[in-house]
């Protein structure tokens, strides 16, 4: 992965070339991913900031290094196309690894709760 200089905000040109693709897919993956939000300058302009780049970078990986589909990288971001469900957004590539390895919260929880259960069968 490309080292990611340390700025608060980045424009499309820089971006693009950080992640190695040209601007129009940038603003394409904008469409499929609610989880890329740039914000805009007075100008119109699209501002990246350090989250949107590392989202980025981790798609990239996911469709070009893993040969996701659109729909398949979605999953694995744990999104949905349009707006991301709050309880379900994965903001950082570390987050999803840990989904990946571990399942979701969701499943978790559910496991948690069945331990919990027979702890206290056994304790009464």
């Amino acid at each position: 992965m490309p080292e990611i200089p340390d700025k608060l905000y980045f424009r499309i040109g820089e971006v693009a070339r950080l992640a190695g693709v040209k601007p129009y897919v940038l603003r394409y993956w904008e469409t499929e991913f609610s989880v890329i939000e740039p914000k805009k300058s007075g100008s119109n302009h699209r501002l990246y900031r350090r989250k949107d780049v590392e989202m980025i970078l981790e798609i990239k990986r996911l469709l070009y290094d893993r040969r996701f589909t659109i729909e398949g990288a979605r999953k694995a971001l744990g999104h949905t196309k349009g707006r991301a469900e709050p309880s379900r957004t994965i903001r950082t590539p570390v987050k999803a690894a840990q989904v990946t390895l571990f399942g979701s919260p969701e499943e978790a929880l559910k496991g948690i709760r069945k331990e919990l259960q027979e702890i206290l069968k056994v304790l009464k």
